[in-house]
């Protein structure tokens, strides 16, 4: 049926199409159509199973070329498929050819492609790399305008491991990558990961999960870990201990595949002598907090679906992730925080009093901290991102 399909197509509409061919095949040939992936995603339901969404699907028909947007991408279709097929994969490449096939109309994500326009600008990017550094902590652009202080804390705490760690601030572009904008992101990520490479920078910190997937995946010939991981296993300081108040964890759907993340913010938050509870579904069948794929730009009721799933499951619990995605778009469910809040102002977390930022004062919280970095120390090498590729 797809290869029917396809022969149908003019020429002109089959650029583009390798790896989503690969796709929609896949989904039309394996998916047995069981129903378990429908039944947890309210897109699913609304769009029916992965194998009708590709046997369905017309390249030229303007509602397929808009459903994939619907899509938060957060991948729970592809932890609970039993026979181990990826339809976010198949979403993903749906994007792109829309994209790459000028069919796509972004007005609707403006604030967002806005927000990464900045993230890689002059103004708000810096990159301050000590002599013989070869180690550079990566904060990504959501935690830097949130929370400033927690990243100059966290930066102070990894020198002591890492004597000539080095700061970026700059955007990941995650933000086009799942838009499907994959000219854009190639270039901008390219030029950025060549940059550290020729500086002979070897190690990426993330404390974003979105941004250590994308580094894991596309960062090739450096090696990315957790900032999580890295406190989890350097014995963080259990003191001061806090009251146990009784807590839930909120895992990011881009890191549900990562039982070593998952479990290294378990270790820190027992390290505060707290206890928690785990929600019906967390690690590999967590849910989307609502912001995933850019779904809630066109289709908020859909995306909003996953925040009143959670809802229910916090059970008026406190939340903490280690997400500042989730942190925002939980914190409309119930008391959300960071867990870096925990590690380094537990008292005020708990109290729900810990210094949030919200736009627009993030930006000015980046251009703030940016100048605390430049002021920091005598760097061997700085920079300000100058490279932009016209998309």
């Amino acid at each position: 049926m797809i290869r029917n399909q396809l022969d149908r197509v003019v020429t002109e509409d089959m650029r583009n199409r390798k790896d989503l061919d690969a796709s929609l095949q896949e989904m039309s040939e394996q998916c047995i159509e069981c129903g378990i992936c429908v039944k947890q995603c309210a897109f699913l339901k609304k769009y029916n199973t992965p194998k009708k969404i590709a046997d369905n699907w017309q390249p030229r028909d303007k509602q397929s070329l808009a459903m994939a947007f619907e899509c938060s991408l957060c991948s729970l279709c592809t932890a609970v498929c039993p026979v181990k097929i990826d339809p976010r994969q198949m979403f993903l490449e749906l994007r792109r050819y829309a994209v790459a096939e000028n069919k796509v109309d972004f007005t609707k994500q403006k604030l967002l492609l806005n927000f990464e326009k900045r993230g890689v600008s002059k103004r708000y990017s810096f990159y301050g790399l000590p002599a013989s550094c070869d180690t550079v902590l990566f904060p990504g652009c959501a935690l830097a305008g949130s929370r400033s202080l927690r990243i100059m804390q966290l930066f102070d705490h990894l020198q002591n491991f890492f004597p000539n760690l080095g700061i970026v601030l700059d955007c990941c572009n995650k933000p086009s990558h799942d838009l499907g904008r994959a000219d854009f992101f190639h270039a901008m990520f390219s030029e950025m990961l060549n940059y550290l490479a020729k500086r002979g920078i070897k190690t990426i910190l993330l404390a974003c999960p979105s941004c250590y997937a994308v580094f894991n995946q596309y960062g090739e010939g450096i090696t990315t870990r957790s900032v999580y991981e890295i406190l989890a296993q350097n014995n963080w300081q259990p003191l001061p201990q806090v009251a146990d108040e009784p807590v839930t964890i909120q895992d990011s759907c881009v890191a549900r595949f990562d039982e070593n993340l998952q479990g290294s913010v378990r270790t820190l938050i027992r390290a505060r002598g707290m206890t928690y509870t785990e929600m019906k579904h967390n690690g590999k069948k967590t849910l989307c907090c609502g912001e995933g794929g850019a779904a809630h730009f066109v289709a908020p009721d859909l995306a909003g679906n996953w925040a009143a799933v959670r809802k229910s499951e916090v059970a008026g619990k406190r939340i903490i992730t280690y997400c500042a995605g989730c942190a925002h778009f939980l914190g409309r469910v119930g008391p959300t925080a960071h867990v870096l809040d925990l590690l380094f102002d537990p008292t005020a977390t708990l109290a729900g009093k810990a210094k949030v930022a919200r736009s627009p004062f993030t930006y000015l919280n980046r251009i703030l901290l940016k100048r605390r970095f430049k002021k920091k120390q005598n760097y061997g090498s700085t920079r300000e991102r100058d490279f932009f590729f016209s998309s």
